[in-house]
């Protein structure tokens, strides 16, 4: 049986997330050795402190998040404070109107800037194609332009536009990307059941908030 552990990064993305519920993600985090704890951008370097300098536990957050549409120029300045504050590794959405407008002149642009904010300064991107929003060839087409800029991982979405996680989204973009490229998903995924199916189908990482229960640690909120 798989250690779900070690693929959960433990999430709280909510508009209305304090800084006792970032305290108490990275505190669980350790306790059950997530992969990462995934925190907007404010917390960043809160998490880092309550983390610890010597930490196992990744830092993660997002940007351009959850729409996408976002100015390129503004999508690297973010990426480059959320690393100046510690961040291991960037979630960028990918400018999701420039894509179902089949702009691809744009897409590829936003694609390449938040690349190589990210990678100029020694860091991870995972690229967010927002997979319920776009129809195959558009995801085959995103996806091609992510290879061209050297994107490491392919997330399914951001869990924040109605469209959870599925297996067929997380095969279809293991079905796309070479094997070096890593798939992330994210977005409605709550049992343990779920999870495996989706590391089954080809997910490197589960991004989700219910992480306790997924493992099955019952939690008094």
């Amino acid at each position: 049986m798989v250690d779900l552990s070690n693929f959960i990064e433990h999430t709280i993305l909510k508009p209305d997330t304090t800084i006792a519920d970032v305290r108490r993600l990275c505190e669980e985090a350790q306790q059950h050795k997530f992969a990462a704890v995934c925190v907007p951008p404010l917390y960043v370097r809160d998490a880092c402190r309550i983390l610890g300098e010597d930490r196992r536990v990744r830092v993660v957050t997002v940007v351009g998040f959850p729409m996408g549409y976002s100015a390129i120029p503004a999508k690297s300045e973010e990426i480059k404070r959320a690393i100046d504050e510690g961040a291991d590794d960037i979630d960028a959405v990918i400018n999701i109107a420039a894509a179902k407008s089949e702009n691809w002149n744009h897409v590829e642009r936003d694609i390449e800037a938040v690349a190589r904010a990210t990678h100029m300064r020694g860091r991870t991107l995972k690229l967010i194609l927002e997979c319920g929003l776009l129809l195959e060839p558009g995801i085959k087409k995103v996806s091609e332009l992510a290879l061209a800029a050297h994107v490491e991982w392919l997330k399914t979405g951001t869990g924040f536009h109605g469209h959870p996680a599925t297996v067929e989204m997380v095969r279809s973009l293991r079905a796309m990307a070479p094997d070096n490229v890593r798939i992330k998903a994210a977005g409605g995924i709550r049992s343990a059941k779920d999870a495996e199916a989706l590391i089954a189908a080809g997910a490197n990482r589960i991004g989700t908030s219910a992480s306790l229960e997924i493992i099955g640690v019952k939690t008094v909120r």
